[in-house]
């Protein structure tokens, strides 16, 4: 018993003495606490850049409404409900907040600012919350600055498409990022982002996409992993295939991700104006591969 007693001591001590040599593997955790936080803010007042990321709060500062010049801050992975005084913060261009507790309406304060990303993704935003014994959901986004460029809503518990995302008034928005939510159609005023460069609709429950969805002659990059558009079906007028001709025609996709669904990849071979992608894809691919990029020629992830 005494010799065991000797070895576990031993054991524990070459544990210890191979952690402090950084021979052991325990991870190193991020640098938190009231003297980080104040180093963090008074370097953010001389670089306009602030990182609060998995600082565990339940607030942002009070300090950090004081910056004028912040034009880039990240307070992802903490434990908000609520963004403060964000309106104040009148440079910001960049926002990182995914992985909070923010419910419906708690982006508000974005609206006044002129962003040009926003990432909010792993929030509540599109949950529906118990209110004197009643479920109540208010407006889940407020009116989205006209200057966004980006955004970032993946896994909010949207179940339907919010109508501040397809605002006319989004002119310059180029990526949008609605994945993993409960989405089952997309509605046809998305034919209204006309900058629209890339378009994540992964993991949702759509069966179709409107026609209008062809007036994103920009788009390039279009993913619906994981969704339930189906390949079999005797399409016609009344009956129309579940990706529309005019996407494949009007648009310039050459990049589009299906795999998960319910398709097959000789099935999406006979939808009309499938043919006419596969033409756009196969050039701009082949030039890229010409250029000495890495290319791959698989038909949008199906089998």
């Amino acid at each position: 018993l005494l010799l065991f007693a000797v070895f576990i001591l031993f054991d524990e001590t070459f544990t210890s003495i191979k952690n402090k040599m950084g021979n052991g593997v325990s991870k190193p955790k991020n640098k938190t606490g009231k003297e980080i936080v104040r180093q963090k803010l008074e370097n953010a007042g001389k670089i306009g850049v602030l990182s609060l990321q998995e600082h565990k709060l339940k607030n942002i500062p009070s300090q950090v409404f004081a910056i004028p010049n912040l034009r880039t801050l990240d307070v992802s992975k903490n434990e908000l409900t609520g963004l403060g005084d964000i309106s104040s913060l009148v440079n910001l261009k960049t926002l990182h907040c995914d992985e909070n507790r923010l419910p419906s309406g708690s982006l508000v304060g974005v609206t006044k600012l002129k962003l040009q990303i926003l990432t909010a993704g792993g929030n509540c935003l599109g949950k529906e919350y118990i209110a004197e014994g009643r479920n109540v959901l208010i407006s889940p986004l407020p009116e989205i600055p006209a200057t966004i460029k980006q955004i970032k809503l993946d896994a909010n518990y949207f179940s339907s498409f919010p109508s501040q995302l397809v605002n006319p008034t989004l002119l310059k928005l180029e990526k949008l990022d609605i994945s993993m939510n409960n989405l089952a159609s997309i509605p046809s005023e998305i034919s209204n982002l006309k900058q629209l460069l890339e378009l994540n609709l992964d993991n949702n429950y759509i069966v179709s996409l409107p026609n209008e969805i062809a007036q994103l002659q920009k788009l390039k990059t279009l993913s619906l992993r994981s969704n339930n558009i189906r390949g079999k079906g005797n399409f016609s007028p009344t009956n129309p295939q579940p990706l529309p001709a005019a996407l494949f025609v009007q648009t310039a996709v050459v990049n589009l991700n299906l795999h998960g669904n319910p398709m097959t990849n000789s099935e999406l071979n006979n939808f009309d104006g499938f043919d006419v992608f596969l033409e756009r894809r196969k050039s701009v691919k082949t030039k890229n591969l010409h250029g000495g990029a890495m290319t791959q020629f698989d038909t949008c992830g199906l089998e």
